[in-house]
């Protein structure tokens, strides 16, 4: 006589994930995006950004997470450049003799 498998019900299948609503903690900020690029840094530039990071939490109260910060300092640089053209930061940064 074959055995029966017990499968889950609907109800199991298709309940919900998410935690229930907690006005308590603050919004991390997170925002999915749909591209994706992949950056080389040296283990300094890595440091500094991870240090940048730490020093956002400590002393700013700001938790973000290491492509947070690269995004903002990117929406910054190309800013700067719409704004200030030949006199911007990134000019200054990118132009090698």
């Amino acid at each position: 006589m074959p055995r029966r498998v017990a499968l889950p019900g609907a109800q199991e299948l298709f309940r919900t994930t998410e935690p229930a609503f907690d006005p308590g903690p603050r919004p991390s900020g997170r925002v999915k995006h749909d591209e994706k690029i992949t950056v080389y840094v040296s283990a300094d530039e890595l440091v500094a950004l991870e240090q940048a990071r730490l020093n956002l939490r400590a002393l700013h109260g700001i938790a973000v997470d290491r492509g947070r910060i690269v995004r903002a300092a990117v929406a910054l640089a190309v800013a700067d450049l719409d704004d200030n053209g030949e006199e911007s930061e990134l000019i200054r940064q990118l132009d090698v003799p």
